[in-house]
């Protein structure tokens, strides 16, 4: 390819929006544009990765026996109504109308397609195990819309769907992808990613895991533990901390004037906050007078989707403000109206005193003793999120926090979509069951933001043999020079006729400006023709990843370059 004739252009300055180095990189290098928030075009660069991680993600598909299909992007409401999912996904799923007025979506995942497509062709045991995978564009009406294609509205993925007789049946198979996830990341050229627990959230099924890239500029928080092999996604994370120690004191009522927060009151009253109680207001999503408190101790912070968990029902933040039942600032569990939901976390079971909030302004209770002033048996859960020293509850040490972005997810569903759609297949008994279904996903634009972001330095991109637009960045300094045309161009031919990705830049441009280009587009190899180097018969080969640079015979070029592909390829596929 001429870079001159390459439809993208290269600039000094990222979008004002860019604040993500991936998203910067990617933006200069002139591989990605907006179109809208969450919503980008692709030029040839970029597309040539993706169809490259393609290939991989199919060739680890198709080494599982999975079969390639083809879902519909919009789908009836219909279909979705059987899942319940129609009513209970919220704006992310658009909706529409079509020309016959009926209701219609655009898909964002594509459980019901598939369990639409296997159902009825599929009807014995006989035909099980199968999964079907597809990769197409989806959409998905964000709210938050960040960091260039790590997390974006319109998006290519992969999603794979399983189809078991049996629970055993379906474990085996979940890891054998999992395995194979393994490989596709390493073979992109990931290298900071490991796999953790997570919640399973609208997909529903008990088992899920996520496999997160480990970087700071990730919006996930990961749990992970210094000494043992613990680690899990903060929405599932186990919050285990010491309980502090503390004598038993009476139970009395204190003015706290106008101070409503747990600084505040902790400091009036000469308190740490880990003998306080934090009260945590919420409402029940689609019923704003159903009302859920989560009480938890005063360091900590709730953590909602344990909290859904327990409650079994989605909740919003509470905004009806001040009432006579609800005396925000200065809530507490005792005295509390009967009418409110309440919940509360572990880590107050056994303190012995606590501050709590006396249910009416200005005032607060010291000594507080949940097992000596609540009548009744309490339950209490683990709602909080983990935090950095929290114990570890597989080895008792201590568990540090950092970020991540997900970069795949696979799901134990269970019966969840078969069920509620009425799959059914004859079993070897004679009579009929619903197959135990599987979930796989992976989103390449998002692969793409991964590598960006862990592949690259301050000069620009550095991108692994793999998936790179192109393999190699010829760079002849002095076109006009005939020797210089002659064996640059000669090079480019003889590497494009041997099946190698060439990149030319043939632009009539200095010395400086190709090669900050190249830095910046991060082609794994850079080869530099110019009258000074053909003047000894050499020419120069640099790695864009270790930088290293060295002068060939020009007539060992060829073969050199190959050499430098096998090698970065075999540690990739490794």
């Amino acid at each position: 390819m001429l870079l001159s004739k390459l439809v993208c252009e290269r600039t000094k300055e990222a979008p004002q929006d860019a604040k993500i180095k991936s998203h910067v990189l990617l933006s200069r290098a002139g591989f990605i544009k907006q179109v809208a928030v969450g919503i980008y075009s692709m030029t040839m660069p970029c597309q040539k990765m993706s169809v490259k991680i393609q290939k991989i993600i199919r060739e680890e598909m198709d080494a599982l026996d999975g079969q390639e299909v083809l879902f519909p992007v919009v789908m009836p409401r219909e279909i979705w109504e059987l899942s319940d999912r129609y009513n209970t996904i919220g704006n992310e799923m658009v909706r529409f109308k079509d020309r016959n007025n009926r209701d219609m979506l655009l898909g964002m995942t594509h459980e019901e397609a598939a369990v639409h497509l296997a159902n009825h062709i599929v009807s014995s045991y006989a035909q099980l195990p199968f999964m079907i995978y597809q990769i197409q564009t989806k959409f998905r009406d964000e709210a938050r819309s960040r960091g260039g294609l790590i997390r974006v509205r319109e998006f290519t993925m992969k999603d794979a769907y399983s189809f078991h007789e049996s629970k055993e049946d379906l474990e085996k198979y979940y890891y054998r992808v999992f395995d194979a996830y393994y490989r596709i990341f390493k073979r992109i050229g990931l290298k900071r990613f490991i796999d953790i627990k997570s919640d399973s959230g609208m997909m529903g099924g008990s088992v899920a895991h996520e496999f997160m890239l480990l970087t700071e500029v990730g919006e996930d928080s990961i749990v992970l533990c210094n000494d043992c092999d613990y680690r899990a996604n903060m929405e599932v994370a186990e919050c285990k901390l010491e309980t502090p120690k503390a004598d038993a004191q009476p139970l009395t009522l204190v003015d706290t004037g106008e101070d409503k927060t747990i600084d505040e009151v902790c400091s009036r009253l000469k308190v740490a906050k880990e003998y306080s109680c934090k009260a945590v207001v919420f409402a029940v999503k689609g019923n704003s007078e159903e009302v859920v408190i989560a009480f938890i101790r005063g360091d900590l912070e709730v953590n909602e989707a344990k909290l859904k968990k327990v409650l079994g029902k989605d909740i919003v933040p509470y905004d009806g403000g001040v009432s006579e039942v609800i005396a925000c600032g200065n809530i507490g569990p005792y005295g509390l109206d009967k009418s409110i939901i309440t919940v509360y976390d572990k880590s107050l079971e056994n303190i012995n005193s606590l501050v709590i909030g006396a249910n009416k302004p200005n005032y607060h209770y010291t000594g507080f003793n949940f097992k000596r002033d609540m009548s009744g048996e309490l339950k209490f859960d683990d709602i909080a999120k983990v935090k950095d020293g929290s114990v570890c509850p597989v080895c008792g040490k201590v568990l540090r926090v950092e970020n991540g972005i997900e970069i795949g997810n696979i799901f134990q569903l269970g019966t969840k979509y078969t069920k509620s759609m009425d799959m059914t297949v004859h079993g070897a008994d004679g009579g009929e069951f619903n197959p135990i279904m599987g979930c796989y996903g992976i989103g390449v634009g998002r692969a793409i933001a991964s590598v960006a972001q862990e592949s690259s330095d301050d000069k620009g991109l550095i991108l692994p043999m793999s998936i790179a637009p192109w393999q190699v960045h010829i760079c002849p300094l002095r076109l006009d020079d005939k020797n210089v045309e002659e064996k640059a161009y000669g090079l480019y031919e003889t590497l494009t006729k041997r099946g190698v990705e060439v990149l030319f830049d043939d632009r009539s441009v200095g010395a400086g400006v190709k090669f900050n280009d190249a830095d910046l587009m991060g082609m794994p190899i850079r080869v530099v023709v110019s009258p000074k180097s053909l003047a000894t018969g050499e020419a120069e080969i640099s790695v864009r990843a270790t930088g290293e640079c060295k002068k060939v015979a020009y007539e060992n070029v060829c073969g050199e370059i190959e050499s430098i592909i096998k090698a970065q390829l075999d540690a990739l596929n490794a």
